[in-house]
């Protein structure tokens, strides 16, 4: 699955609002949007994505607190 579509995928089950999780993932509000326009992401900062939602998906499975854990700088 591509990473946008894991996204999405986030997206539909947690009912977020993709601002909100570009701001949680990135600090980047506009994250979802560009990644939908085609924005591609550096290595580095994919592989703070793919953490960051790795993250949550095994949060929400482990029936973790429902609010999201804040990006790590």
């Amino acid at each position: 699955m591509e990473l946008l579509e894991q996204v999405e995928s986030y997206l539909a089950r947690t009912r977020m609002p993709p601002s909100r999780f570009g701001r949680l993932a990135l600090g980047d509000p506009r994250l979802v949007g560009d990644l939908r326009s085609g924005r591609r992401l550096r290595p580095g900062t994919q592989d703070q994505l793919e953490q960051y939602l790795a993250h949550e998906i095994e949060r929400i499975e482990g029936g973790g607190k429902k609010t999201a854990a804040p990006h790590a700088s």
